[in-house]
């Protein structure tokens, strides 16, 4: 018995099954680039799920809470509670929309669009750095493939 524990505790372990889930593998190259992102988006004070609001409001200024919400995948609630950090920040402007009352757009302030725009040329330096393991062509092929699956 001792033997046979030593013995395992020596071998490397047997990943065959997981090495070959895409969920598996997504997971773990999303546990590799998360402390790379949390590291250069500390000076902004951004969250992945922050940084992602802000730049679809940069790309889509005037969009409405429910669309957003879609977008990014959260809750209208949760999305509530983001986009009040957001505007207690300076970052945000919520505004009635004039084809219904009933909604708010969403835009970026000048700071939020500043800021933006800056942690937006971070993300893609770490995401250089995160990807330097594959080629442009790898790269790409890799974004097209994860969206592939996601979009279906």
């Amino acid at each position: 018995m001792i033997d046979a524990v030593q013995e395992a505790a020596e071998q490397p372990l047997d990943q065959s099954m997981l090495l070959g889930l895409v969920g598996y593998n997504c997971r773990r190259a999303y546990i590799n680039i998360l402390p790379l992102f949390e590291k250069r988006m500390a000076k902004y004070e951004l969250r992945p799920v922050d940084f992602s609001v802000l730049s679809l409001l940069k790309a889509n200024p005037n969009i409405n809470q429910k669309r957003l919400s879609d977008a990014v995948n959260v809750s209208p609630p949760n999305l509530a509670i983001l986009l009040d950090r957001l505007q207690e920040r300076g970052l945000l402007l919520r505004q009635r929309s004039p084809l219904d009352r009933r909604s708010q757009t969403l835009a970026l302030t000048p700071a939020g669009l500043s800021m933006c725009a800056k942690a937006e040329k971070t993300a893609s330096e770490l995401e250089v750095d995160a990807t330097s393991a594959l080629t442009d062509a790898e790269r790409a092929q890799l974004v097209k493939l994860l969206q592939k699956i996601y979009l279906q």
